[in-house]
């Protein structure tokens, strides 16, 4: 990364290479932390002339590419129009004795502060910039993107920049200088959206907040009800010990559940949304808050049906690993022995067992496929179209199939009294509640008398809203017949 990536070298007619007759952009970096250094391989490798401020330039020199001119803070900034000023807020002051120099020149901040210090002022640390060197114009730009990502290129971490100055033609050149680094540049507005910008990357994974608690509490609902189900009600009633049951197989059990649910609660707003629709006779008004946020979270929901049901498959292969499991297989030999019965073979259980394995691995192919392909990476190689088969279409046959899978698990069981344990209802007939609501939504949408309504909604038409045309010759004629 010392050369840049793009030669700025032309070859004339001898074959000797001549240097390009335009100048190379000059940028200046003030620090020499460990984004500094980051900071200075990537511009050297987008083919900037780097000059790097230190206090300690000698003993800084060697950690910066070889490309990069290290020198004094004071003699970094006299040529650089764009100045980085990488370091923490409490080091701005440092710099006051460079107002002179630094007066009108652009100085990009690219700090985050802590956690603590977000809450404990109210300015951001660019507007603080911005307050101590009024003769210069501040950039809040690149605070959201890691060293690691600026070292490595923008195809291997988010490519999102986002920028915010109250001087547009300051934005403009972080803009394109940003564009030139190969990052997407988002402009955010005035300086007064610093403290937005700066509160990025403080948030841990906001858009997971209430699709893992929802996660959280329905696995704690369904443990819960599979714990006094199958532990429970048999230590109570029939005084065995099933206790061990609790780390793995009740466990097991809990997984396919909250995958099935969390699955199905995706493509529920989309039938909720849809209903909307058709009972207001148009598109163009805006669903409710609930709705709005439920539609946003569907991608995270499916990501942990996902994840559960992935855990799911891998426990089912630990289960004959059990020693509890080896026991109960020598207990029923033995009671085969005691019993003389030399053969058991149920050819419905058989074929229900190989019917519901079978639907099962297809279920979970079909949700791998939708996890890989809500990766940024993948979803940006997709046209809509794609996208939209792969996660409305091929989505709802995954539903299609785990609700096989379900149905095939419970066979005749739910018909069984003895699987009422303590008046409950087997787990698995929670379960189908609301996937069968959506399903059954989904075929009554597909009748050609909602149907077409729905794609006539979605193109525009308005249930009240019809327009009236009126041909010019129509009007001619009418303005005839009005003078008669």
């Amino acid at each position: 990364m010392d050369k840049p990536l793009i030669s700025r070298h032309l070859v004339d007619s001898d074959g000797s290479l001549a240097e390009a007759p335009r100048e190379v952009p000059k940028v200046g970096i003030l620090g020499s932390g460990d984004f500094a250094r980051s900071l200075a391989t990537r511009l050297v490798g987008s083919g900037f002339s780097v000059v790097v401020g230190s206090r300690n330039p000698k003993r800084m020199a060697g950690l910066f590419p070889s490309a990069a001119q290290v020198t004094l803070q004071e003699e970094a900034v006299g040529s650089p129009e764009v100045i980085f000023v990488a370091m923490f807020r409490e080091h701005y002051s440092t710099l006051c004795g460079l107002s002179d120099q630094l007066a009108g020149k652009i100085l990009v901040d690219v700090s985050n502060p802590t956690q603590q210090e977000h809450l404990r002022h109210h300015e951001s640390n660019a507007e603080y910039l911005a307050s101590l060197f009024p003769t210069c114009t501040v950039v809040k730009a690149f605070n959201v993107i890691s060293a690691w990502t600026l070292q490595a290129g923008p195809r291997d971490g988010n490519r999102q920049v986002p920028i915010c100055s109250d001087q547009p033609e300051a934005k403009r050149a972080v803009l394109e200088l940003a564009q030139a680094m190969g990052f997407t540049p988002v402009d955010m507005g005035s300086l007064a959206s610093a403290r937005e910008v700066e509160a990025m990357p403080l948030r841990l994974l906001p858009g997971w907040k209430v699709p893992a608690l929802l996660a959280l509490g329905l696995f704690v609902f369904f443990y819960t009800y599979n714990f006094i189900r199958d532990v429970l009600q048999p230590y109570l009633q029939e005084g065995k010990n099933k206790f061990y049951q609790l780390p793995v197989s009740v466990v097991n059990t809990t997984l396919p559940c909250v995958a099935y649910v969390l699955l199905s609660l995706v493509y529920l707003p989309g039938v909720v949304a849809a209903a909307l629709q058709l009972r207001r006779g148009t598109k163009y008004r805006r669903f409710p808050d609930w709705l709005d946020h439920w539609l946003q979270h569907r991608k995270q929901m499916g990501l942990l049906s996902f994840f559960c049901a992935a855990l799911h498959a891998l426990y089912s292969f630990c289960l004959p690993l059990r020693r509890s499991h080896r026991y109960e297989l020598v207990n029923q030999a033995v009671k085969q022995v005691l019993t003389n019965k030399s053969h058991l073979w149920i050819e419905e259980e058989v074929w229900r067992m190989e019917i519901y394995l079978s639907l099962g691995v297809l279920a979970l192919g079909t949700l791998s496929l939708l996890a890989v392909t809500s990766l940024p990476s993948i979803a940006n190689s997709l046209n809509w179209r794609e996208f939209s088969f792969v996660q409305s279409t091929l989505g709802f046959v995954g539903l299609v199939l785990s609700t096989l899978h379900t149905l095939t698990y419970g066979w005749t069981r739910a018909f069984e009294e003895s699987r009422y344990k303590f008046y409950l209802p087997p787990t698995f007939t929670l379960t189908l509640l609301v996937p069968c609501v959506v399903i059954l939504a989904k075929g009554l949408f597909l009748l050609p008398c909602f149907s077409r309504r729905l794609s006539r909604i979605r193109r525009g038409w308005e249930k009240d809203g019809a327009v009236k045309f009126t041909l010019p010759v129509d009007c001619a004629l009418a303005q005839k017949t009005s003078h008669v």
